[in-house]
């Protein structure tokens, strides 16, 4: 067993095959991927890594397991041994290690077209992982993983007929280990306290709901975790609002993407050349360029934002501002002007239909029972930044288009 320790969780404890996959090369490799990617240009405590974060979201994954198994009518099998316990703790593990350097900054430049999940698939099944779980697994296997992490296989997957979409939802759904573990630790690494809802409250009030439309599993909770859920949702979209979408990280960002398309740099496709990728390897290629954008990240001389939009715009009024770009381009040249769009729903609880079974047993979906939640719109915000001396200009320019 390994133990380490943890600023969030205190002690968490790694069994055989656990302790194998976290010294593996992939997820060693998570140890020089900034979590927030530059937001530590912003925030400075912002230091912290995608592994301690899969090593959070491992644990969780874990407790919210041992809780929905304590409501599941014997349908989860309890204890720490249980197969279906291993796998998701294992799946939560591994979910992050196909990210690019500085993370989400930079995660549209795969070569072929992938994603990071692609580039997790392709981690997950090289020999190296493969022969963790033959000789650890304990009949465990990389496609069990692999499964889980797409989705799940339906009602009859998972072993004694276990539904996989019910654990597959423990790692990657509305109430997932992922945002459970982020939003704490973002929040304590970036000094701020927006990330902070009640964690022990949720995890007592969770338990599996048949949704009576489909048949399907999935992770609802009772009644009184509404607000437990309702302060998830709203630290997620202070997150979000805060930091995630900070306008200085996100002028960085812009800059990075400036940079490596100028140097034609695409992350490989191919899982062990993209094992040589790093935070560490792209900082010292822009230390060492002259480009104007690596100048701006490693020097902090970003553009400054010439205009913004207020953070909720309507989907037409989305489409309009969209439309005074090429317009701005042909008047200062479009190298002048960096766009970012920051758009993010800050749930999918009306379209996920987690299920709330209220205290007279009957069921309700989340969207439903929460009036803060039904009424909390989409975050949509334009920015446009320009070098210093057509800050004034810009803005001006965007505020004439604009109000026509």
């Amino acid at each position: 067993m390994l133990s380490l320790r943890d600023p969030i969780h205190g002690f968490i404890r790694a069994d055989p095959l656990e302790a194998a996959l976290i010294n593996s090369r992939p997820l060693q490799r998570l140890r020089t991927i900034h979590q927030l990617g530059l937001t530590f240009l912003v925030f400075p405590g912002a230091e912290h890594s995608r592994f301690s974060h899969a090593l959070g979201a491992m644990h969780l994954a874990g407790r919210v397991y041992d809780a929905l198994a304590t409501r599941s009518d014997g349908l989860l099998p309890p204890g720490e041994r249980a197969r279906e316990r291993r796998l998701t703790r294992a799946a939560a593990l591994l979910h992050d290690l196909g990210h690019a350097p500085f993370s989400h900054s930079a995660e549209e430049l795969f070569s072929g077209g992938i994603d990071h999940e692609e580039m997790t698939r392709r981690l997950i099944a090289t020999p190296e992982m493969a022969d963790l779980f033959a000789r650890w697994g304990e009949g465990l296997t990389p496609g069990d993983v692999l499964r889980l992490l797409v989705g799940g296989s339906g009602g009859g997957g998972g072993s004694a007929g276990t539904p996989e979409r019910l654990l597959a939802q423990i790692v990657s759904g509305e109430l997932d280990v992922d945002k459970m573990d982020y939003l704490l630790r973002d929040s304590l690494y970036c000094g701020v306290r927006y990330g902070n809802f009640d964690l022990e409250r949720l995890l007592e009030t969770l338990l599996p709901i048949a949704d009576p439309k489909t048949g399907d599993l999935g992770v609802g909770l009772e009644e009184g975790g509404v607000h437990a859920v309702e302060a998830l949702v709203l630290a997620r979209y202070y997150m979000f609002t805060q930091v995630y979408f900070n306008a200085t990280g996100k002028a960085l960002e812009l800059h990075l993407n400036q940079w490596l398309a100028g140097e034609g740099h695409r992350w490989p496709d191919a899982a062990l050349a993209f094992l040589e990728e790093d935070d560490v390897a792209v900082w010292a290629a822009m230390r060492r360029s002259p480009s104007l954008h690596a100048r701006a990240v490693v020097d902090r001389e970003h553009f400054p934002v010439a205009f913004e939009t207020r953070e909720h715009l309507s989907a037409e009024e989305k489409h309009s501002f969209e439309a005074l770009l090429p317009e701005l381009g042909r008047r200062f040249g479009a190298g002048n002007l960096l766009v970012s769009n920051s758009a993010k729903d800050p749930h999918r609880l009306r379209s996920s239909r987690v299920l709330v079974r209220r205290n007279d047993g009957s069921l309700e979906p989340m969207a439903e029972a929460s009036q803060f939640i039904r009424h909390l719109a989409r975050i949509e915000r334009f920015r446009v930044y320009t070098p210093q001396e057509l800050r004034q200009e810009v803005g001006a320019a965007i505020r004439e288009l604009w109000g026509a």
